[in-house]
């Protein structure tokens, strides 16, 4: 982990202690204990794993679109790389760490950079379509009640679905405009030999240039295959949708009735599209002030703040701390042989199995 990870855990170490002391202070913690208590284990023990199914499913979706493209590793490789990109999405803001990592271990065990970063490109472009679709379903669906269960939160909604959408975008036309990356590519270059971060080079500069060209062919690759795009749209969808239903487990978990699924799902939705880009690690505090508003009229007293400490302990704490260890693995794992390195190192196979 280089320094300016540390610098973000250590961010998100501290936005943790404030959120906590902010969630007990106010609060009869007796009460919230007792309702925290009163979570049926058959509940509790799905929703944990829904949790870990909700990581899980990116690299299945890994192994589905690298498979695509002739690779052979095996799933639990494709596995580690979600946890590993979980990790270090959590711990930076806005979750830019989670990509670079995730690319620096396929590359380091024998995936070619051009087709991992085409398969992580796609893989965040569909994360974020998928995101922008339900929350447009959600606000076309859903408004009314969404308005007066998130209160003053609304706009941060608004604002959260607009910063998704335009990502969308700008990740689609980087994709399908094979210039504009080759452009990224170089100049990033050279802006990084303006500043003698890198030195001159022609030979690294024309291994720049055979990346790139190799990157569009993969992307033609997936354009002409748009099967495997819209089975990998499907997956997400599934997986982003696990996330939101766990909420719903924790509910039922405490024996409370009332809402709907499709209500406390949607509430749910609607958190994550809002802090999905905030430049806060974890989008931590405010993720756990939108959710005390946006449930207080479907988790009755202290089952507010038990239910908030059950969810969000699940589906961030438990995983960053399950990532984290797969995240020590990898790094100080030693080296695969490179007899298996090689192996996974397969070129791009054009034809549709």
């Amino acid at each position: 982990m280089n320094r300016k990870n540390l610098i973000s855990a250590g961010v998100l170490l501290f936005l943790s202690a404030l959120t906590v002391s902010a969630i007990f202070r106010g609060n009869d913690m007796g009460a919230v204990f007792q309702a925290m208590g009163s979570q049926k284990p058959l509940y509790l023990a799905a929703a944990i794993v829904t949790a870990v199914f909700f990581v899980s499913m990116e690299g299945i979706v890994f192994c589905y679109l690298f498979r695509s493209l002739d690779y052979k590793t095996s799933l639990p490789t494709y596995l580690k790389y979600a946890f590993v990109g979980f990790f270090y999405s959590g711990i930076t803001p806005s979750a830019t760490g989670g990509q670079p990592m995730q690319l620096y271990y396929m590359q380091k065990e024998g995936h070619k950079v051009s087709d991992s970063s085409v398969v992580l490109m796609t893989v965040a472009v569909i994360y974020k379509f998928v995101l922008v679709a339900i929350g447009v379903g959600i606000l076309v669906l859903f408004h009314d009640p969404l308005a007066g269960y998130l209160g003053k939160y609304i706009y941060l909604y608004y604002l959260g679905l607009f910063l998704n959408t335009a990502l969308v975008v700008f990740l689609l036309f980087i994709m399908i405009s094979p210039k504009c990356f080759k452009g990224i590519v170089v100049g990033g270059e050279k802006i990084l030999k303006g500043f003698r971060v890198l030195k001159s080079s022609k030979e690294r500069t024309q291994k720049l240039v055979e990346m790139a060209d190799q990157y569009h062919e993969a992307v033609l690759f997936f354009l002409n295959h748009k099967r495997k795009i819209a089975v990998a749209v499907l997956l997400t969808f599934v997986q982003r949708c696990s996330v939101f239903f766990l909420t719903y487990l924790i509910y039922k978990g405490m024996g409370l009735a009332g809402s709907n699924a499709l209500t406390v799902m949607n509430l749910q939705a609607s958190i994550y599209i809002a802090v999905d880009m905030l430049p806060l690690p974890g989008a931590q505090g405010i993720t756990e002030m939108m959710y005390k508003t946006a449930y207080a009229q479907v988790f009755p007293g202290a089952y507010l703040t038990a239910s908030m400490c059950v969810t969000r302990g699940l589906n961030f704490y438990m995983l960053l701390i399950v990532s984290a260890m797969v995240a020590a693995w990898c790094h100080f794992a030693p080296k695969a042989p490179m007899a298996k390195v090689q192996e996974c190192y397969r070129g791009i196979h054009r034809e549709d199995p």
